[in-house]
């Protein structure tokens, strides 16, 4: 099997430049605020200040998200997109790469899904 590196090249600049998007960026940002980043404050101000029961929740969640089974990875990424729609519905480009993907991934798993009905 021949390998194209022309392809390769394309397509990994366009996930690039998809991921380096600066709007996209500071809505991940402001999501991982949302699901993580109010424990690291809270566990910082709490040792700084000597407040127990802050550093108690902040490390207690902090430890949670090291856990195998903890959606947040996934739960940033969705509040991450719904902020990019939101606070950027003029970003024709970013929201036009995430429909064509989405549209990708749906026709990938119903097509999974019409063939492991073969069995």
């Amino acid at each position: 099997m021949k390998i194209n590196k022309e392809k390769i090249k394309e397509n990994l600049k366009k996930i690039v430049y998809f991921l380096l998007n600066p709007r996209l960026i500071l809505c991940l940002g402001i999501a991982w605020m949302i699901t993580n980043g109010w424990s690291y404050i809270l566990t910082a101000c709490g040792t700084y200040f000597r407040i127990p029961w802050m550093t108690a929740i902040g490390a207690t969640y902090m430890g949670l998200l090291w856990l195998p089974f903890t959606p947040e990875k996934i739960l940033t990424v969705i509040i991450a997109l719904f902020l990019l729609k939101r606070l950027f519905p003029n970003d024709k480009n970013t929201l036009a790469v995430l429909k064509k993907e989405y549209e990708a991934a749906k026709k990938f798993f119903h097509k999974h899904k019409n063939n492991s009905n073969d069995y």
